[in-house]
């Protein structure tokens, strides 16, 4: 390229940038005043077609007598009320989780709540052939897939800067990103062929970032913006229902956290953990199953917190304030260097059993190996998860 070339180049790329600049600053000026506008004279149209929609979904929904749902962290307490609700609607259920020991006592208890059909498979999802392996047997058994419920979820109470093994990293994002990813990509074809659902077990953290949780609401954040996304990929041909809970009563809020150190800490007699009263975790399961029923893109609970996304757009400085006033960076310190050892978690919301003998599960249908389950360990190793 001549140096004439370049100079004719040079002033093309300037006059461009500065058409742009002057093009970019009459839309500042114009496109949010007229958005407002136009929001506020549809706004009322807006909100009458969704509660008329609203009704008729509700009135005219899925029914999920014998369709095929798949749960997987189904033996953390969300995962397991979620797979009551769907028994008490009498769906074939496959539930999945690591704790196959914890998923024999939910399995009876839904098949006594009306569920068709349980079968439980020990498998690991953020391992993609762990993910073909329990959804090609639940094709294989029941010849279809109608919902897909992603619960998997691990949280932190460490501040950033506390560090000490960087390995947590990767396996919080494994775990609360791809754990959810892998099994979606594998359902997916099955899904479109019965105009199936995927319902995602989000958080409130994905917009509404708190202090100690860095990690954890970076994962929920890529979480919901990849289903979003995937939402207008597939069209109305699968659904997709985002759930987004705030502080609720599930494992993490009695005690089950990744800690700084990188070891995973489960349910401790004495923990240095401290117990938050969370909402009622049956009552987010609730929300979630009849949200996912009716076809709802969207599951708030509590949906007070909507309150504080007005502060995030508006007046974010405000949020900013209270977190400092309310959470002191340097206020509270703790040793993690333990792993807890495991015991039933209490106050979850399990109904009838806790966790049925594996010699008392002949009326239930298992696969495969999992007929004779192995018996828990006292220690959980500091990978196990939901």
């Amino acid at each position: 390229m001549t140096k004439s070339h370049t100079l004719l180049f040079n002033l093309i790329t300037d006059s461009c940038l500065e058409t742009m600049d002057i093009l970019n600053f009459m839309l500042n000026l114009l496109v949010p005043p007229a958005s407002l506008m136009m929001l506020a004279f549809s706004w009322p149209a807006l909100c009458f077609l969704n509660a008329c929609e609203w009704l008729y979904n509700t009135l005219y929904g899925e029914d999920m007598d014998s369709k095929v749902v798949i749960i997987t962290g189904a033996s953390s307490a969300i995962g397991e009320q979620i797979a009551y609700e769907y028994a008490m609607r009498r769906a074939n259920l496959m539930l999945v989780a690591r704790r196959e020991q914890r998923l024999i006592g939910i399995a009876e208890n839904a098949r006594r709540m009306g569920a068709r059909n349980v079968m439980i498979m020990a498998a690991d999802v953020v391992k993609e052939d762990d993910c073909r392996r329990f959804i090609n047997e639940t094709i294989n058994i029941y010849g279809r897939l109608d919902h897909l419920v992603n619960t998997v979820s691990l949280g932190h109470t460490f501040y950033f800067e506390e560090v000490t093994d960087t390995t947590v990293f990767p396996v919080l994002l494994d775990i609360n990103f791809w754990g959810n990813v892998y099994p979606t990509l594998v359902a997916l074809p099955y899904l479109r062929q019965s105009n199936g659902r995927v319902i995602i077990n989000a958080s409130v953290e994905s917009w509404l970032p708190l202090p100690r949780m860095s990690l954890y609401a970076a994962a929920k954040a890529a979480l919901v913006n990849f289903y979003e996304t995937l939402r207008f990929e597939l069209k109305d041909e699968v659904g997709v229902t985002i759930a987004t809970h705030g502080w609720i009563g599930s494992e993490m809020t009695s005690g089950k956290f990744m800690l700084e150190e990188g070891a995973e800490m489960q349910w401790k007699e004495e923990r240095e953990v401290h117990y938050v009263t969370g909402g009622a975790v049956e009552e987010f399961a609730r929300l979630m199953v009849s949200g996912a029923c009716r076809g709802d893109a969207y599951v708030k609970y509590p949906s007070w917190y909507d309150v504080f996304l007005l502060y995030r757009v508006f007046v974010p400085r405000v949020l900013n304030w209270t977190f400092h006033l309310l959470i002191s960076p340097h206020a509270t310190t703790r040793s993690s260097s333990y792993v807890g050892t495991a015991r039933p978690l209490e106050g979850t919301g399990r109904p009838m059993l806790e966790g049925t003998s594996p010699t008392n599960t002949h009326s239930l249908t298992f696969s495969g190996h999992l007929s004779q389950p192995p018996h828990a360990s006292n220690e959980i190793k500091s990978s196990t998860y939901f």
